[in-house]
């Protein structure tokens, strides 16, 4: 037996026992989930996107002719936004005329618009080879969207995204939205 509290060799070194190996060691050694975690089942998107700016989320909006909005919607900060067009689009009413930015001109957004009885109000991107009419006179009345989110700002919850989950977040800019209903029609009555 060796001096002191522990057995084995007196030669001052710590010796370990040799670990038992795994087959395929060499995949274990890295800190990082496995291959098969993709989160729980059924887990939402939280519709957190990375920019420069950090994490951020993008609202999308189709609003009346007094800016009080109609359909609401979230993407991830880096998604385009030509993606949730569809969403949004799906129940427009004949003779509408739909004012969008840039971000929104694309063909199949268009016909989308169209097919539905509507007129897309859409300015053109500068790499687009066929340019549609476009009056800049009544591209200003896309101010009341810009005046919406203004007024949703307003709204601390909104303004700094403390939800975690996007139909959190859905909800409090759904609530939101209300109160400017109420708002707005309050002052009628």
């Amino acid at each position: 037996m060796a001096e002191g509290w522990c057995l084995g060799s007196n030669d001052g070194r710590y010796h370990r026992r040799p670990r038992r190996r795994h087959p395929d060691d060499r995949q274990h050694l890295r800190s990082r989930p496995s291959a098969g975690r993709d989160g729980k089942k059924g887990a939402a998107d939280h519709c957190l996107g990375r920019s420069r700016g950090g994490l951020t989320t993008k609202i999308h909006v189709v609003v009346d002719a007094q800016g009080l909005p109609i359909r609401l919607g979230l993407t991830a900060g880096q998604t385009p936004d030509g993606q949730i067009a569809n969403a949004l689009l799906d129940h427009l009413g004949p003779h509408t005329i739909v004012l969008a930015d840039k971000a929104y001109d694309a063909d199949r957004i268009r016909k989308l618009i169209q097919d539905q009885g509507a007129t897309p109000h859409i300015p053109p991107k500068s790499n687009r080879r066929w340019k549609p009419c476009f009056s800049k006179r009544l591209y200003r009345e896309r101010n009341l969207i810009e005046r919406f989110f203004s007024k949703l700002k307003h709204f601390r919850r909104v303004a700094t995204r403390y939800d975690k989950l996007a139909t959190n977040f859905l909800a409090m800019v759904k609530l939101a939205s209300m109160r400017l209903w109420l708002r707005a029609y309050e002052s009628t009555a």
